[in-house]
């Protein structure tokens, strides 16, 4: 941990895909700068790591349903920092409409719902917003149509939302993931092949961790970046740029 000790103490953060994987990461993060953080997802599979911290709440959460998130939201009393992370790729099955259409509302819509929902709470307490974007807002993917769509539409989403909320004291960002060890991407990091070719491409020489992209979520959190909004910060070791 690289920022002071409870520098978000006093403050309420929700994170959606919170159960595992980057979210889980930066619900740990937020945490241990001292505010009261819920992680709020679908169940993890049969026999997945539970990696969050035991004093961060759990919902369940399926960011699909307008009535679920509208409901999630409204048990806070106060909400200071909203983390959207909530996401799902399927690779080689995209070209599907109906997953095509699952993965959108998801990520898309899933991310829209849940700011929509938050802006009152966020407007009393000046607070942020914090997308999950991805190295994909940028470039094209061919196994992956719907979540390349979704990613460059929540780069979008964010600039707008910034626009439209700046008015009411809330900055919105986005972190833009590039290739991280995540379950999401377990079975590229399995396929040797594959993983020595995003090895090679990345000029740091490696895969990132959650814990490192969570850094870069906290810091959008805290006043550090207090002039930044409408920014998608890639955390990807140089990929997009070699």
């Amino acid at each position: 941990m690289t920022f002071q000790n409870q520098l978000l103490e006093g403050k309420t953060a929700l994170v959606t895909g919170g159960l595992s994987g980057i979210g889980a990461a930066i619900a740990n993060a937020l945490a241990q700068l001292g505010a009261h953080t819920v992680a709020a997802g679908l169940p993890l599979p049969e026999g997945a790591p539970d990696t969050l911290n035991c004093e961060i709440a759990r919902v369940t959460l399926d960011v699909r349903s307008t009535e679920a998130v509208t409901a999630a939201v409204s048990a806070f009393e106060r909400l200071d920092i909203v983390i959207n992370c909530a996401g799902v790729i399927s690779r080689g099955e995209e070209h599907r409409l109906d997953v095509f259409e699952r993965v959108m509302d998801i990520n898309l819509n899933g991310t829209m719902r849940v700011c929509a929902a938050a802006r009152d709470l966020l407007k009393a307490s000046t607070g942020c917003i914090v997308n999950t974007a991805s190295m994909l807002s940028f470039f094209g993917g061919g196994l992956v149509p719907a979540y390349s769509a979704s990613k460059g539409a929540v780069a979008q989403l964010t600039k707008s939302l910034a626009l439209a909320y700046a008015a009411d004291g809330i900055r919105v960002n986005a972190i833009a993931p590039g290739w991280i060890a995540t379950p999401l991407t377990q079975a590229l990091q399995d396929d040797d092949g594959r993983s020595q070719a995003i090895i090679e491409r990345t000029p740091l020489r490696r895969w990132g961790t959650p814990e490192e992209v969570a850094q870069v979520a906290v810091f959008l959190c805290t006043p550090a970046a207090s002039f930044m909004t409408g920014a998608i910060v890639p955390v990807d070791g140089g990929y997009l740029v070699a």
